[in-house]
């Protein structure tokens, strides 16, 4: 009797242990609410589940581990409580009673992974991140069922520690690592050094700020993906170590750092010194990512299988459970590469499966007949790229495209869905719709599910904004199934100018696939709406963000009348349509000064805050700027097409950088020249001294959003403009 005692008391406190982190949770998204819900954590058969109850006037809400307790809580308080916690607020205020389960519900998954970030979203989204803005993520992701996530901050501190021993000097390691807004492409071998030299309080901020998010995730229960070693050295490795690498080539201008040949005799007992630093400051895990050749590295005279072979036991021997994560993009992984790793030990994330899927669509540009040889792979949604601003999406086509491969031939290999952004803290509406495909247990209509989107972002549902997303969701969000478009319809404002401006980056493959009115209508339905909803952070963030989108497609209609004006030799129209579309964009950047999240000074300010000196916070900002405008170097901004790659519609931005271009060009154009002026134009010398500078912008909302966006919708669709502009 005392033993079955005993034990029920130790299952009481394993359970307890196990609900607490969703009790903190709770009390940070709603300080004192925790008393309001009964957290129970139960075992299941191997299959992750959430419930709903009720007790009296608490909430039950019932998993099998943190991540479907948490699951379960959002979507109660979705569903339930009209609330939803997003990217632009992580917190809310519950009612003194909550809104009753009236009956038991119950939401099962056979997605055995929920995956989240991709290299990119660390360096577009996150590269300044503290632990607060962490700590919020890291509930954000808890809150919708993620369980399998990237984890690369404080990587640079193993690769400095491991060099280190290698022999490498502190200068020859600062050549090779990366700057803080460049580290996702040195991880996945495209350059070496861009961005530094990094500090060493850097790098030990790193390594605490690593250790608090790998502590976090696993409370949750949230397994890290941390990088493995894949084979990359510095470019001098040769003369340095003696070992025998090939060279994978240029990335964009850059040179990528040397790959060490699989079949020379110090691969193991390099890729050994690289999981001790690892693990000597982060710990062992079960999954590790590693991408060698990404994006057009050469694979010439290297040996696929041996590569693949070498990267796979490494890993292994470092940890005998863990499972090898690589992204399929273009042509990796390398078929060759992956035939002989054990089926069980490589989890493929199809990266880009809403437009270009790898798992064997046949009617797919990246078609494997194949799919992943057999292999354990997930459904994937990039959608974002750079970390553009814009709306956009494939709504329905997402949905249906997840329940058609769960069915297909491959579907016994599916494992579970992923969110593969390149940027993050936009489109809220394609995340929310990712993270709840695995909770459904067939498919559903977009606007069926818009429905109780609206209603449990807004906290109500109102015609006007039920009208507003079926517009939306019809046209920006319904970017066609074919479509290889990368990300969002690029604002014309953030493109270099010319008479040929269509996209801003190099790589779009943008089309127009919507009407603009659609959009622009819908801007009106929610500015309608306003007055009921002034307040409420959700409503008044999507009413700018889609304002914005409105004042873009202004922006672009304006711009062909520029160009027929051109064309036409029509001087006087040329320079009122050029003196309305600065105006727009001025006007955009007036709005975008209403939100935090659309003002380039808070990307600013969080990379200076993570500096210890002037000189640090300096190189950080640097950092900061140049990322989101040339990108890089001369070469690698012009000849090599990164420049506006990360373009940002963002206020301050808007103001000093883009109108510069802007108002340069027009000023020649409207001389009527019998070429573009484009072509005399040296855009970089106009663009990298905004790079260097260190003028303050700010990072708090500047004016009411709800009073400016009835500003702007009045000069939209301003009387007084001609019916040539309109």
């Amino acid at each position: 009797m005392k033993r079955l005692h005993l034990f029920c008391l130790l299952l009481c406190i394993a359970l307890t242990a196990g609900a607490s982190p969703v009790k903190g949770l709770i009390e940070r998204v709603a300080p004192g609410s925790s008393g309001k819900f009964i957290i129970e954590q139960k075992p299941s058969s191997g299959i992750d589940f959430f419930e709903l109850d009720q007790k009296g006037e608490k909430i039950v809400i019932r998993g099998n581990n943190p991540v479907s307790i948490a699951a379960g809580l959002n979507w109660y308080l979705k569903y339930y409580a009209g609330i939803h916690l997003s990217w632009n607020k992580m917190t809310a205020e519950l009612p003194g009673v909550l809104p009753p389960v009236t009956r038991k519900e119950r939401h099962e998954t056979a997605s055995v992974y929920r995956y989240d970030l991709n290299y990119c979203t660390f360096s577009y989204t996150m590269a300044f991140w503290d632990w607060a803005r962490w700590e919020q993520e890291l509930d954000w992701m808890a809150l919708h069922g993620i369980n399998l996530s990237l984890a690369l901050v404080g990587t640079d501190a193993v690769w400095r520690n491991m060099l280190s021993k290698l022999g490498y000097s502190k200068e020859e390691v600062n050549e090779f690592v990366a700057g803080p807004a460049f580290q996702a492409w040195w991880l996945m071998n495209n350059l070496e050094g861009w961005g530094g030299p990094n500090t060493d309080s850097w790098y030990e901020d790193r390594i605490a700020l690593q250790k608090r998010i790998l502590k976090r995730m696993r409370e949750y229960g949230i397994h890290p993906v941390l990088p493995g070693y894949s084979g990359m050295l510095p470019h001098n490795a040769k003369e340095k170590l003696g070992v025998n690498v090939s060279d994978p080539g240029t990335w964009c201008g850059y040179n990528r750092p040397a790959f060490l040949q699989p079949t020379d005799t110090r691969f193991g007992e390099i890729a050994a010194l690289y999981y001790e630093e690892m693990n000597r400051l982060y710990g062992k895990a079960d999954f590790y990512s590693m991408d060698p050749f990404h994006e057009g590295g050469k694979v010439a005279g290297v040996n696929l299988d041996a590569a693949g072979q070498a990267i796979w036991q490494a890993m292994k021997k470092n940890s005998r459970n863990s499972v090898w994560v690589v992204q399929a993009w273009g042509a990796n992984p390398r078929a060759q590469m992956i035939k002989n790793v054990p089926r069980g030990d490589m989890l493929v994330l199809d990266l880009y499966s809403e437009s270009r899927p790898q798992w064997g669509e046949p009617e797919s540009s990246w078609y494997r007949e194949n799919g992943f040889d057999g292999h354990q792979w997930l459904y994937c949604m990039l959608l974002n790229y750079g970390g553009n601003v814009g709306l956009h999406g494939k709504m329905q086509h997402v949905i249906d495209a997840y329940y058609k491969a769960s069915r297909s031939s491959f579907g016994n290999t599916l494992k579970g869905v992923g969110m593969t952004m390149e940027g993050s803290e936009n489109n809220p509406v394609m995340y929310e719709l990712l993270c709840e495909l695995p909770w459904r247990p067939s498919t559903f209509s977009k606007d069926e599910w818009l429905e109780g989107y609206i209603a449990a972002r807004y906290g109500k549902c109102t015609p006007r904004l039920r009208e507003a997303w079926v517009l939306l969701g019809n046209s920006i969000y319904n970017c066609p199934p074919r479509s290889t478009q990368q990300g969002t319809h690029e604002s014309i404002f953030c493109a270099r100018p010319s008479l040929k401006a269509y996209q801003a980056s190099s790589w779009s493959e943008m089309s127009d696939y919507y009407r603009p009115q659609d959009v622009i209508r819908a801007a009106g339905l929610f500015l309608e709406e306003a007055g009921q909803f002034k307040g409420n952070d959700n409503f008044e963030y999507d009413l700018v963000d889609i304002t914005r989108q409105a004042v873009a497609e202004k922006g672009r209609l304006i711009y062909k009348v520029i160009q027929a004006s051109y064309e036409a030799g029509d001087k006087p129209l040329l320079r009122q349509a050029s003196d309305r579309f600065l105006e727009l964009l001025l006007l955009q950047d007036r709005l975008l000064a209403t939100r935090p999240e659309f003002k380039v000074g808070r990307w600013i300010e969080q990379a200076r805050n993570l500096g210890h000196t002037p000189a640090e916070k300096d190189w950080l900002e640097w950092n900061a700027r140049v990322q989101i405008t040339t990108w890089g170097n001369r070469t690698a901004s012009d000849r090599g097409g990164l420049r506006d790659y990360a373009h940002k519609e963002w206020n301050g931005l808007l103001k000093d950088f883009y109108y510069l271009r802007w108002k340069t060009w027009l000023d020649r154009l409207n001389d009527l020249p019998d070429r573009d002026p484009a072509s005399s134009i040296d855009y970089y010398s106009l663009e990298e001294p905004w790079t260097l500078r260190h003028d303050t912008y700010s990072s708090t909302k500047e004016g009411d959003c709800v009073e400016t966006a009835k500003a702007v919708q009045r000069q939209l669709f301003s009387p007084e403009e001609t019916t040539h502009i309109n």
